[in-house]
């Protein structure tokens, strides 16, 4: 018998949330095949199967959290009889079960029992073994008690086989819970509707949160309860950046393979404006200041199951096309979820850009550890003095959001300035590359 176990989810990950079973109990597996769904606050794993045989004993179900280590199945290891083993988890309906009304417990035949061993001539020992009912036998049973001309219907062997493997030696009467005490299943993961308790509210719905949009919801809240969050703004004028797109773009998609927009341009300028400001890439680690000499630049992708950051690794040695190419990756690896952990950990400093949503001004919430992020708008035409005339220019709102813990306000705003200024000089962001 080979145990299922949740493995190593990575680092800082000690649990996760099972989100399907692929395979049911009794059906055969083989070899590398997939088992079930994970659900991880970062991303979701794939279990497989360590060797072929016959599931057995699934100890978790989907929506349950499990922790790493913790057994969720057995597998029981192919041989000779396999095929008598699936078929013994799959009797006929008049395989011999029977029920006890006044129990509500279901009592299976030694031979019908997942874990008996073949048959032998010793007395039927273990013949009053009982398993706690499904929800429909205790229902067919309290049916039968209360009419009496209602026989329950018997209810299959497999059936029965599907109910948790927990043996008692006590009372029948002391191990049923009465029907007051009983609680109802619990609705499907991600579809409980709510029974409405008050007239007109029977549109409401209530949609199980996923361990991911959970784990955002607290870890924003963990952030602006320890971090000393603060947000400044400038703007900065586009026309330069737009020129040299819109007279390089179709040349560089034939050189590179990627269009060239806008994230380039700031990732270059976040990351000049890092080394001259080197507390808005550090982190606070206990009572230290943790100064970091690389730039792992976090890039925030908005998913159908919630944002993520995947880091741009050694942002500080990449091309324009480099960084177009790898950010293009990594938002379409997180919109088909398939991040790994090593793509999503270790980022020094992130950029958001809430413009692509029409976003015109925001407070980005910092992503812990760091200490820094920089949101990015919307561009629209504003009338601006130029020269002391008045002239139409597309602008952008940029917001920097950090940590005052240990980034003084006049650093963050010197920070955002050296922002502005190579966004709008391209030929020395150029030369800053």
């Amino acid at each position: 018998m080979v145990e299922v176990i949740v493995p190593e989810l990575g680092e800082s990950i000690r649990e996760g949330t099972i989100l399907r079973w692929l395979k049911q109990r009794g059906d055969e597996v083989q070899e590398g095949e997939i088992l079930l769904e994970l659900e991880t606050d970062k991303v979701n794993l794939e279990i497989i199967a360590e060797t072929a045989g016959v599931l057995q004993g699934v100890h978790k179900q989907a929506g349950d959290t499990v922790a790493v280590g913790e057994v969720l199945a057995n597998i029981e290891a192919i041989d000779g009889q396999v095929r008598a083993a699936t078929e013994g988890h799959k009797p006929a309906p008049d395989a011999g079960v029977r029920t006890d009304p006044r129990t509500e417990l279901v009592q299976i035949p030694p031979e019908l029992h997942p874990s008996a061993a073949p048959k032998s001539d010793a007395p039927h020992a273990t013949e009053d073994r009982r398993l706690r009912p499904t929800p429909s036998m205790r229902r067919m049973a309290r049916s039968a008690e209360g009419d009496p001309d209602r026989q329950p219907a018997a209810p299959t062997a497999s059936a029965a086989v599907s109910a948790p493997e927990k043996s008692t030696a006590a009372p029948a009467a002391a191990s049923a819970p009465s029907e007051t005490q009983q609680s109802p299943a619990p609705p499907a993961e991600g579809h409980r509707i709510s029974a409405a308790t008050e007239p007109g509210r029977s549109d409401e719905k209530s949609v199980r949160m996923s361990r991911r949009r959970l784990t955002i919801a607290h870890r924003l809240v963990e952030v602006q309860h320890t971090a000393a969050m603060l947000t400044t703004f400038n703007e900065v004028d586009m026309t330069a950046i737009l020129d040299i797109r819109k007279r390089r773009r179709d040349r560089f998609r034939e050189e590179h393979g990627v269009g060239l927009g806008f994230m380039s341009f700031f990732t270059k300028a976040a990351v000049s404006a890092l080394r001259s400001f080197p507390a808005l890439n550090a982190e606070i680690r206990g009572e230290d200041m943790i100064l970091k000499q690389h730039y792992d630049i976090g890039i925030a992708v908005s998913t159908d199951k919630g944002l993520v950051v995947p880091v741009l690794r050694e942002a500080d040695r990449l091309s324009f096309a480099a960084i177009e190419g790898e950010i293009a990756r990594l938002a379409q690896r997180a919109r088909d979820d398939s991040l790994t952990l090593a793509e999503l950990q270790g980022g020094t400093f992130t950029i958001t850009n809430g413009g692509v949503f029409g976003s015109l001004l925001s407070t980005p919430i910092l992503n812990a550890p760091q200490v820094g992020i920089l949101g990015m708008h919307k561009i629209q035409e504003r009338p601006i003095a130029v020269n002391g005339q008045v002239q139409i220019h597309p602008m952008m709102y940029l917001a920097l959001s950090y940590d005052h813990r240990i980034v003084d306000g006049s650093e963050a705003v010197r920070f955002l300035v050296r922002v502005k200024e190579l966004a709008e000089d391209c030929e020395s962001l150029l030369l800053e590359g």
